[in-house]
């Protein structure tokens, strides 16, 4: 009888942790890390097609220069963007499509993650200030990237930042940090 007793313990015990394992994933995962899969080429060469990347949740609505985001767009049929935020509220943007360069407040970006220089006009004429509580953000590929130069996305509003891309999970030959 012992014994069973003993058993039923373990079982208990066992499911226990289980179930606060399960708890602190949920926990984790809801608040701290996400998962998101690149979907295109606009962020090529940092980000390739089907890349499946790790979100940090919790603080992203205080972006940097630099920092991939991925972004609801609800006026899009893809409803969620991968970009690297170019501007942050308060800043001037000005694109020279003829030169290719991006200008923030007046100073050439150096930009060694693009794939190549800016040339494609999107619909959205510069220089462009961005508001309190929004970002300008800009895909890695800028000539194949709908982002912030298109007025179907524009400046990207804080509050609709997923989670800002920080390792990457798959495929295995480039598993790692994303810098």
């Amino acid at each position: 009888m012992k014994k069973k007793e003993g058993q039923i313990s373990e079982l208990y015990e066992l499911v226990e942790s289980f179930v606060w394992m399960l708890g602190v994933l949920l926990v984790v995962c809801c608040f701290f890390v996400r998962t998101a899969t690149v979907d295109g080429g606009s962020m090529f060469p940092t980000l390739e097609d089907r890349e499946n990347l790790l979100l940090q949740v919790a603080g992203c609505g205080n972006a940097s220069y630099g920092d991939i985001l991925v972004v609801n767009a609800p006026d899009l049929a893809e409803k969620v963007i991968i970009k690297r935020v170019v501007g942050l509220a308060g800043d001037t943007i000005e694109i020279d499509f003829d030169t290719g360069e991006v200008r923030r407040n007046g100073e050439l970006l150096d930009e060694p993650y693009i794939n190549e220089p800016t040339w494609t006009w999107e619909g959205v004429d510069f220089p462009v200030q961005v508001p309190e509580g929004h970002l300008f953000v800009l895909g890695d590929n800028r000539n194949h990237s709908k982002d912030s130069r298109s007025p179907d996305i524009g400046m990207v509003d804080v509050r609709e930042i997923i989670g800002r891309a920080f390792f990457r999970l798959t495929p295995f030959a480039r598993v790692g940090s994303i810098n």
